[in-house]
């Protein structure tokens, strides 16, 4: 995706951030805490890395602001309520952020925290891919708990089958 307007970026944001509030809407409150093994994220987690890697680096570098992520722990909203409560705030806080740039702005350039030097608008298409990634191991946490996930972005593959074969026999 080339991203040539603040506008066109904010769109197709929301439009993803939808896909992922429904997938978050099927956890149940008793799985947040749940991992597929020790050491590595919980679901609570990956939902709260989302949010603090969007405001603490992808929203704080673009308001030339230093980076201040500090992790993605229980410290940050411990329970059902407060991390989805803290996941809202964060990315309420990021709009903010990306309302106030304008198209211009887009071919700015900023240093990642790699050290690596890009415009605006290459560094927004990657907190898109961020959170795309980060859907995807939701998807298959909740699989893995035989919870039934919503279609993220689109088509299921089902029902791409389906049509697949409606359009096969037209």
């Amino acid at each position: 995706m080339e991203i040539n307007t603040i506008t066109a970026f904010t769109t197709y944001f929301e439009k993803i951030r939808e896909g992922t509030n429904r997938l978050i809407k099927v956890i149940p409150e008793d799985k947040m805490d749940w991992t597929y093994k020790k050491g590595k994220f919980t679901i609570a987690d990956i939902i709260r890395h989302i949010a603090a890697i969007e405001r603490n680096v992808f929203a704080a570098l673009v308001d030339d602001k230093k980076a201040s992520y500090k992790g993605c722990g229980k410290e940050l909203a411990n329970g059902y309520n407060e991390v989805f409560q803290y996941f809202k705030q964060m990315h309420e806080e990021s709009m903010e952020v990306f309302n106030r740039l304008n198209d211009e702005d887009l071919t700015k350039r900023i240093t990642t925290l790699n050290g690596n030097e890009t415009t605006i608008a290459n560094f927004l298409r990657a907190l898109i891919i961020h959170e795309v990634h980060h859907c995807g191991a939701l998807s298959i946490y909740l699989n893995l708990l035989d919870i039934k996930t919503p279609s993220i972005f689109g088509l299921t593959e089902e029902e791409v089958i389906q049509k697949s074969n409606i359009q096969q026999t037209k």
